[in-house]
């Protein structure tokens, strides 16, 4: 009895020095998980704020950005790699800073849930977008035409885009706006296009940015 005992105690000295070398070694991997991860993230930290840097005007004003604004923006772009994304975040960044308060914080957090497919898809609608009595809005009247289903907008990534809350998609009816003057001015890419205008009411489309859309 004194034997197997003494046997049995050996082996859980054993199991357990065997258990805390295992614990031991979780502990090691997964410190070095953490640390690896959390470099990755300062390099992509580092990255899109070396990028913004490069588009900051000189009287822009970043001292005005609020800090909560500045904390939500690291926490959603820190796991940003790719670099055409970082490039869209680091525009973000210095458009902020240029202007405190051109990007709520919804349109970040938006940003977040886009992929760079997404990210594409909305580019190319944004080529369709004229001012609009300062008001950006893509004209897109159908679908089906060649003019946008070259560029991949058509009913689906329109439809996928409203669903990312980028746009608003109306397939049956065109979106309106009201003008109170004679004379209006499309603007598309800084050529403004003055088109005389008898009514009140504008059709132009079945695409409507959304605010985040907008800002972005």
């Amino acid at each position: 009895m004194a034997e197997a005992e003494a046997k049995a105690h050996h082996i859980l000295e054993l199991n357990r020095a065997e258990t805390e070398i295992a614990v031991a070694e979780l502990r090691r991997r997964a410190a070095a998980r953490i640390i690896n991860e959390e470099m990755t993230k300062q390099e992509n930290i580092e990255s899109i704020t070396a990028k913004a840097a490069q588009q900051v005007n000189d009287d822009a004003r970043p001292e005005d950005v609020e800090d909560d604004w500045i904390t939500n923006f690291f926490d959603k772009s820190r796991i940003v790699s790719d670099e055409d994304m970082q490039q869209l975040w680091a525009s973000i960044l210095a458009g902020e800073a240029n202007n405190p308060g051109s990007f709520a914080r919804n349109t970040v957090n938006l940003m977040g849930d886009i992929n760079k497919h997404d990210a594409e898809l909305f580019r190319n609608l944004c080529g369709y977008a004229w001012d609009l009595d300062n008001e950006p809005e893509p004209l897109v009247y159908d679908t089906n035409d060649e003019i946008y289903n070259q560029n991949d907008i058509n009913f689906v990534s329109l439809s996928d885009l409203e669903a990312l809350g980028l746009i608003h998609f109306n397939g049956a009816n065109d979106f309106q706006i009201i003008v109170n003057r004679d004379r209006f001015a499309f603007v598309y890419n800084g050529i403004a296009v003055p088109l005389p205008f008898k009514g009140r009411r504008l059709t132009y489309g079945k695409v409507k940015f959304t605010r985040a859309g907008s800002e972005l």
